[in-house]
């Protein structure tokens, strides 16, 4: 059997361990202790900035001071070296900056939207990038950067990161098993001390530098950890390009539509598969020369990844496309529309790599991925920046749609526009609060004075229950506000949804009935599967909202739920749906209930 790759630099010598040896890599003593004093200080640091308590709102200000500290002490720690200590620290100080830069610019946490999260993904993707093209580059004189070396260094500080993570973590367990070692015998100084944020947050910031100082300290093991965790990577790239070959296989015989109906996470699932693909791929192929693979399998397996990208990312753009084309722009779809861009830049850089290269096509897609890393580098960072606004190109989308009545206000989403889009769509909603039109005017008011976006959820029209609804008593008329309550979450699809209003007039019971379709003997049969779901809902403030079930219902035999079915259709068909007091039981503490309420 032939091995998956040559080992002629020994036993896993990576190419960081290989130069380590050779020249820049002697050992550095001062390296951990260096290290281990700035992780503390950055937790100190990061515990004066951030305070103590939670705190659901941050300041632009506190924002870029923690990203300051946190990505310079980060970046210094992996790309420091005796030899060249002050560009790495000009780079690492850089980096922070640019990320304290971002952040500030960027705004407080309070006019963050939902997806602001992506901007600060794109941020650490920016850097992580940065930070092995700065490696491989310091080494090659700052000249065309070898492929050979900044894939080397990217794989090297992945498994860094991780495995220093994984050092603070046993860090951590061994801090808390010894303070409760001490505790048992009354010495309780650990425990009050790990409760205490200054002191964890610290802690935490030692392990991490003192973990990475040590482990950039074993070269040879990272090497080898690093080669085991391509072996393993690349051992399943066959598994994988078996599975998305028989996908793409079954497309032509299944067609697209399949994937519309099944999920709306057609396009992250497509985009996940294409980002493991490229993993994978390049796991197989190495960074070249001894470390190309030698097995056939995994060769053909990886030339299969490599072009099972591109159809997996062209299915994602038409999935884009419909969803832009049927609802519009929400921040959510740009920011799913800019990754289908830049993973199809990757694609056909790939498959024009292959025709090109035919049998030979690693090695033309080696150095396209330094092009292809320097590209996305700088797309990330432009993302992170508030350069490009997904919320007000989104929120002058869907105000357009609102206007030119593409949309009618009663299935114009004012959730989104509230809660979702930001300062703009915060901006908008106060100016369609003056509008002309009385439908949009109401709706923006009502969706402005919503506290949590989930007020004006329950009045979306997705969400509203679209089925049969039967009122009783008959002749009575459904009013407006409660209608508007019935949410799928109320009566599901499928379902009869009856609704007994009581004399009170501030009352109904609301019975989801699943079985009214069936014959009457499945309805009253246990093992039909169909359910009846019941709700109560009172008028609280001018609203209708439904009130919890106080108590679990009791079980019961087969014999006794036939009966219990039968009586409880007979009473439904009747319209013998009523709410009454009733008394119940509970644990009291002094005057204090205590406990669920019980026969």
């Amino acid at each position: 059997m032939q091995p998956w790759r040559t080992q002629s630099r020994g036993q896993g010598m990576s190419m960081a361990t290989e130069r380590a040896s050779a020249g820049q890599g002697e050992r550095w003593p001062l390296l951990p202790p260096l290290l281990a004093a700035l992780g503390l200080a950055t937790g100190l640091i990061a515990h004066w900035i951030i305070g103590t308590g939670y705190e659901s709102q941050v300041s632009a200000v506190r924002l870029a001071l923690l990203s300051f500290v946190s990505v310079s002490a980060i970046i210094f720690g992996f790309v420091a070296v005796r030899t060249d200590l002050i560009r790495s620290a000009v780079f690492a100080v850089g980096c922070g900056a640019v990320a304290a830069l971002i952040l500030y610019f960027n705004g407080a946490t309070s006019g963050w939207s939902a997806t602001e999260g992506w901007r600060i993904v794109c941020l650490a993707l920016a850097i992580g990038i940065a930070a092995p093209l700065f490696q491989a580059g310091r080494e090659g004189g700052f000249r065309p950067i070898s492929y050979a070396l900044a894939h080397d260094h990217a794989w090297t500080n992945g498994v860094l990161w991780c495995l220093s993570w994984a050092f603070v973590g046993v860090v951590m367990l061994l801090s808390f098993l010894l303070a409760a070692l001490f505790d048992l015998i009354g010495i309780d100084l650990l425990k009050e001390l790990l409760r205490k944020e200054w002191f964890w947050r610290g802690l935490v910031g030692l392990a991490f530098g003192l973990g990475l100082a040590l482990l950039r300290e074993q070269r040879r093991i990272v090497g080898l950890l690093q080669n085991v965790a391509m072996l393993v990577l690349g051992v399943l790239a066959p598994v994988l390009a078996v599975g998305l070959g028989l996908f793409l296989i079954a497309l032509p015989f299944t067609g697209l539509q399949p994937l519309w109906e099944a999920t709306k996470s057609t396009t992250p699932i497509l985009l996940a598969c294409a980002v493991g693909a490229l993993l994978l791929v390049n796991a197989v192929i190495g960074n070249g020369g001894d470390d190309a693979p030698r097995n056939r399998v995994l060769r053909w397996a990886a030339l299969v990844l490599a072009v099972a990208i591109l159809p997996l990312v062209g299915i994602a753009a038409v999935a884009t496309g419909l969803r832009i084309g049927q609802y519009g722009f929400t921040p959510e779809r740009l920011w799913g529309l800019t990754f289908v861009v830049i993973a199809s830049v990757v694609a056909v850089a790939y498959v024009i790599s292959v025709i090109r290269g035919r049998w030979s096509w690693a090695e033309r897609v080696r150095p396209a991925n330094l092009h292809l890393a320097m590209i996305v580098c700088g797309i990330a960072l432009l993302l992170a920046t508030p350069i490009v606004s997904f919320n007000a190109i989104s929120t002058g989308d869907q105000v357009g749609r609102l206007e030119s009545g593409k949309v009618t206000p009663d299935k114009f989403d004012w959730a989104a526009l509230a809660f979702d889009f930001g300062e703009p769509g915060r901006k908008a909603l106060e100016r369609l609060k003056r509008s002309s039109n009385s439908a949009v005017r109401e709706k923006a008011l009502e969706a402005s004075k919503a506290k949590r976006r989930y007020d004006v959820v329950e009045r979306e029209p997705d969400l509203q229950f679209t089925g049969r609804v039967q009122i009783s008593p008959a002749g009575a008329v459904l009013p407006k506000k409660l209608k508007a309550a019935l949410t799928r979450y109320i009566c599901e699809e499928g379902a009869l949804c009856r609704v007994f209003l009581q004399p009170d007039g501030q009352t109904a019971g609301i019975l989801s009935d699943g079985c009214a379709s069936l014959p009457a003997q499945q309805r009253a049969d246990p093992k039909t599967s169909c359910q009846i779901y019941t709700h109560t809902l009172v008028v609280h403030k001018g609203e209708w909202v439904k009130i919890p079930l106080p108590y679990e219902s009791p079980t019961m035999a087969p014999a006794e739920e036939s009966i219990s079915l039968n009586a409880e259709r007979d009473a439904i068909s009747r319209g013998d749906v009523t709410v009454r007091k009733v008394e119940r039981r509970q644990l009291f503490i002094g005057d204090k209930p205590s406990g669920p309420l019980f026969e």
